[in-house]
């Protein structure tokens, strides 16, 4: 790609600053058998991110972006994947490979810092927002995502852009996230199954500490001097349970749904119930903007919502346009002959509106 097409790069790198509202927020849940179900939410209140799946073959081969151009490292899928992209299809934000591997980058600003561009070290160079990309095609296990991240650099496409982190799962349910702080690679054990944004994922494990008193279910009643007291209704038991949608919160909030959800036996039903919890992390358009601003042409703020079954292969989704939840099963896709696709998530945008025929 020419010189003259950057500026238009920079500019959707610029989607991830703190201009408008990106509040990811992803949970885990498992079947009763221990099949592990990824799920997530992806929030940009700024415009249409004009989302797209990919179906990216086995040999097929991309370059990153660096802030000079197309001229970073150049990498070829060993394995097959589908992902779900962001403004542009080489950045994917979510996806699952033929081995059962899913990856997902989650908006991370202030706290983490890559290391600077070297142009000399281009080849071994890799823009944050491809780092999905290039791994799906490489691995099949989070121990393999480690060894592989230690052998690059993972750079900025424009200093100016914010930073991301990333959570990977493999087939056996292992998850991991990985920060990269003052330019090192770290590598975190993620057995609760929880990420959201900033502060770094150690703080927020941390942060829960301050919500020790919290349970399902109802609170009893007790005295208090002479009088007693009650609950007006089911579920005092979580009273405290923070409501705003900063991340620390969302991360509080996302742990306890998840960790009260009930457990289902199928894949499938704990891929609906992944689906009914985030429910309650999807954003309104107009929650950012100051009293009097017009809130942007969109309807929601979470512009998709996307679950991975890693043991069966299926990659699920509902956007912000049509909350019919969609399926891509990499078992019907023929890695070895397909062809490279990208397809917009939705082609209508306006929600489907079902009639029923009275007679």
């Amino acid at each position: 790609m020419k010189h003259h097409l950057l500026p238009t790069l920079v500019a959707t790198v610029l989607l991830l600053t703190p201009k408008a509202l990106d509040a990811c927020t992803g949970i885990t849940l498992r079947t009763a058998n221990g099949v592990s179900v990824v799920a997530r939410t992806i929030e940009w209140g700024g415009s249409n991110l004009n989302s797209r799946y990919v179906i990216v073959p086995r040999g097929y081969t991309q370059r990153s972006y660096t802030p000079e151009g197309v001229n970073g490292m150049r990498f070829t899928a060993r394995y097959g994947y589908v992902g779900l992209a962001v403004e542009q299809k080489e950045f994917i934000a979510e996806g699952l490979n033929e081995e059962g591997l899913s990856a997902g980058l989650f908006y991370f600003p202030a706290y983490g810092r890559y290391v600077e561009f070297d142009p000399t070290l281009k080849e071994h160079s890799i823009a944050d927002l491809q780092l999905v990309a290039w791994l799906l095609g490489s691995c099949r296990t989070v121990e393999d995502v480690k060894h592989a991240v230690e052998g690059v650099h993972v750079i900025a496409i424009d200093p100016r852009a914010s930073t991301v982190h990333w959570r990977f799962t493999d087939r056996s349910g292992r998850q991991i996230v990985l920060e990269i702080i003052d330019g090192k690679p770290r590598f975190y054990d993620n057995e609760l199954g929880v990420l959201t944004n900033s502060p770094g994922f150690e703080w927020q494990m941390t942060n829960l500490n301050n919500y020790v008193n919290l349970y399902p279910g109802s609170a009893a009643p007790h005295a208090l001097g002479n009088v007693k007291l009650a609950q007006f209704g089911a579920g005092a038991g979580m009273l405290g349970l923070p409501g705003d949608i900063t991340p620390p919160s969302r991360f509080v909030r996302a742990a306890f749904y998840q960790a009260t959800a009930p457990q289902r036996t199928t894949a499938e039903e704990t891929v609906l119930e992944c689906f009914q919890i985030l429910n309650n992390f999807d954003i309104p358009i107009g929650i950012e903007f100051a009293t009097g601003q017009t809130p942007t042409d969109i309807p929601s703020a979470t512009q998709w919502t996307s679950a991975t079954d890693s043991q069966n292969g299926c990659i699920y989704y509902r956007t912000m346009y049509n909350s019919t939840i969609r399926c891509i099963d990499l078992k019907t896709i023929d890695f070895e002959h397909v062809a490279y696709r990208d397809e917009p998530l939705d082609t209508v945008s306006r929600q489907p509106i079902e009639v029923l025929k009275i007679e």
